[in-house]
């Protein structure tokens, strides 16, 4: 397969992140960012960024520019979705060892 193959796929995977993470289905949102990883990994290995650019006419040039730019926006529109979910998380970790410390404050004092 070659490397404008796979970032059609891993395109096609981050519109289906975009829309797991809109419904709330966290468990699929992590099972695609998985198979993202595997992807780009091989991407990383087949297609490196150092590499001498393999010949690829201006169309193919095009279509992964677009494809690139789609999965930015894709990542954009998830961290939407994700960030302010993990920011309520933080605050409710915060919070409970935050209760906790003062419970084992006043707790130490009664005795």
């Amino acid at each position: 397969m070659d490397s404008l193959s796979v970032y059609e796929i891993m395109s096609g995977l981050t519109r289906q992140m975009v829309d797991a993470a809109h419904d709330d289905r966290w468990d699929r949102l992590g099972e695609l960012e998985r198979e993202v990883a595997m992807l780009r990994d091989r991407l990383i290995t087949e297609d490196p960024l150092d590499a001498a650019p393999l010949q690829m006419d201006a169309r193919a040039r095009a279509r992964k520019v677009e494809l690139i730019q789609g999965m930015l926006a894709d990542d954009r529109e998830i961290r939407s979705y994700t960030e302010p979910w993990m920011r309520s998380v933080r605050n409710l970790l915060y919070g409970n060892a935050k209760e906790r410390i003062v419970r084992m404050a006043y707790s130490s004092r009664e005795r």
